[in-house]
């Protein structure tokens, strides 16, 4: 009977929330700064490029608290200038600093707080902070980037801060890193490097 009880409780917790939430759809776009970075030190060295990101996020907020989640779908082009002429490995055949194209699809799902008790500034201008997981999943590369062997899905996480203004955009800026190996070289297959990635992102909700 307890545990009946118990079951009807938080079923009724769970309705008032989902009764209660704000829930919103954007259109997402931004700019990425994006590093490969090798564990290893005898390695071709690497330069952070820019890259960008656009795709749609659906929000939803427990009114009052000032908490929520928010989850994305967003194709993501991440760049990297790869310094092959200084291994006589990838100088022998024919390559010199070269940009590594990787095309994603991302799929981020953050727990985020709004600071909203502001005396009204809110409404103008309130910030945030969040953090997630990061679901990516490789989509493609350009031909510099067949030197490398991948990793089709990869987990990262991010972390920032933002504001949201005018209650109708939201801008984020923040830093992501793969918690697992991105990719490869294939000459070298012990040498393994992940993404580590600044950006900025805005939204703009629909309603």
């Amino acid at each position: 009977m307890k545990k009946i009880l118990l079951t009807c409780a938080l079923a009724l917790v769970a309705s008032g929330i989902s009764m209660r939430a704000e829930t919103r759809l954007g259109a997402t776009v931004g700019v990425n700064y994006n590093e490969l970075h090798f564990g290893q030190t005898d390695i071709f060295s690497t330069d952070r490029m820019p890259g960008g990101s656009v795709g749609v996020m659906g929000e939803l907020m427990i009114p009052g608290i000032g908490f929520g989640v928010d989850a994305s779908l967003l194709y993501s082009m991440r760049n990297a200038k790869l310094h092959f002429e200084e291994k006589k490995a990838w100088s022998s055949m024919g390559l010199g600093a070269e940009t590594a194209t990787f095309h994603y699809i991302d799929i981020p799902i953050n727990l985020k707080f709004r600071y909203h008790n502001l005396n009204g500034f809110e409404s103008t201008l309130m910030p945030m902070a969040f953090a997630g997981p990061v679901i990516s999943i490789l989509a493609g590369h350009n031909k510099c980037a067949d030197q490398l062997s991948y990793t089709p899905v990869t987990l990262n996480l991010q972390m920032g801060i933002g504001c949201e203004i005018l209650e109708k955009v939201q801008v984020k800026a923040g830093y992501q890193f793969s918690v697992g190996q991105s990719c490869k070289t294939k000459l070298l297959d012990d040498h393994s490097a992940k993404h580590r990635t600044w950006f900025i992102n805005a939204t703009y909700f629909f309603r």
